[in-house]
């Protein structure tokens, strides 16, 4: 088997190590660059969600206050037909204030579980293309 100019017989046939090195270095950068796209175009949408619904929250939350003023009101003046003014006044308020507390600790319990905000699908296949690479840089 004769060689041409010197050159190693493989060259001929398939790429050098270097070759080959170089590519996958071009591989796994172009990978990691369409992660973190990814991670990016994720992020975007789950703000634009958080942000709609945020924005909704508010104004359900000013309809809500007025609705439960007009509630408070008609509790008081019902209440007025039973017991004294201020006493009514009074069995409504720490009845509000009972409510305000078990809606804290339901709403304190949700943030919980909204946080951290991360990326989890772009997370996924970050360390699914890891493993990949570690198998076939086992071969």
């Amino acid at each position: 088997m004769s060689t041409s100019a010197g050159q190693p017989p493989y060259r001929d046939a398939e790429e050098s190590v270097g070759d080959l090195v170089k590519h996958a270095s071009e591989q796994i950068s172009q990978l990691m660059r369409q992660e973190l796209r990814l991670a990016q175009a994720e992020m975007r949408q789950k703000g634009k969600r958080f942000g709609r619904g945020g924005g909704l929250l508010g104004g359900a939350g000013v309809v809500g206050f007025v609705a439960l003023l007009a509630a408070v009101t008609t509790a008081i003046v019902a209440l007025d037909l039973v017991w004294p003014l201020w006493l009514s006044a009074l069995v409504v308020t720490a009845a509000l204030l009972l409510l305000a507390a078990l809606l804290g600790l339901v709403g304190k319990k949700q943030v919980g579980k909204a946080t951290p905000a991360t990326p989890e699908q772009a997370i996924h296949s970050i360390k699914a293309d890891v493993a990949e690479i570690k198998e076939r840089a086992r071969r």
